[in-house]
């Protein structure tokens, strides 16, 4: 089993995330790992690369390199490759169906599976949490939600985390997915901003970027759900959660 740090949100532009980016590097075990961005969700925003090679590249040392999908012409071979080469997979936030969508049209969802299985790190903020697990409660219908970031939108991941995962815990409108919940058979991991989960060998941890930020675990039991706070900053077995 691989590893995954799956980060409920947190401006890295603003380095609010700076302890889990460092940590995520740390894991890594390389002098200058090679991080692949995958900005997908964004629809390859330029000015979110550009916050990924400085705060990745310029101050945590790696050789970055990004994965663009959309209006590019390039090959599954070359996805293969830039993939399975990279020490670290970092996949940031935005639209996570739209993304979910390019990722199966283009074979990626394909090679990021085997690159959990050859030990890469993979992590990502908000959408780039979400993609890891079963499913997710997404904000990607944002721009038609008067209520700003709910919309109860399902989008299904990569299975890696065989959970349900709510970024932006501590944003308006988390009832929504305690909600949801109720209907559930699989547990729910949801995470504040500036707050991950790390996943790693069939163990789990939290670490903060904040220490006021809170990862929370929820179970559905006959339609009541019970939630509980999860900080354990050592490694536990995952079976404990999931």
């Amino acid at each position: 089993m691989g590893t995954v740090v799956a980060i409920g949100g947190g401006e890295l532009r603003f380095k609010e995330t700076m302890t889990i980016d460092k940590y995520i590097v740390q894991l890594s075990g390389i002098s200058k790992p090679k991080l692949l961005f995958i900005p997908t969700a964004s629809g390859d925003a330029e000015g979110y690369i550009e916050v990924i090679k400085k705060v990745y590249g310029e101050e945590l040392g790696c050789e970055v390199d990004s994965l663009l999908l959309i209006n590019s012409d390039i090959t599954e071979d070359e996805i293969q490759k830039k993939i399975l080469s990279a020490n670290i997979i970092y996949v940031g936030g935005g639209d996570t169906v739209k993304m979910m969508d390019i990722w199966r049209n283009k074979k990626v969802d394909k090679y990021l599976k085997k690159a959990y299985e050859n030990n890469i790190i993979l992590s990502g903020l908000s959408a780039g949490s979400i993609c890891w697990f079963t499913k997710g409660h997404s904000d990607s219908s944002l721009s038609t939600n008067a209520d700003g970031w709910w919309d109860g939108t399902e989008p299904i991941g990569l299975d890696l985390i065989k959970a349900i995962h709510c970024p932006h815990y501590n944003q308006k409108g988390h009832e929504v997915f305690d909600d949801m919940m109720k209907r559930e058979d699989l547990s729910g991991i949801a995470i504040e901003d500036n707050c991950a989960i790390v996943i790693k060998d069939n163990t789990y941890r939290i670490i903060k970027a904040d220490n006021s930020s809170k990862a929370y675990l929820l179970r559905n039991y006959n339609g009541a759900v019970d939630k509980k706070e999860l900080n354990t900053l050592d490694f536990l077995p995952l079976s404990e959660i999931l």
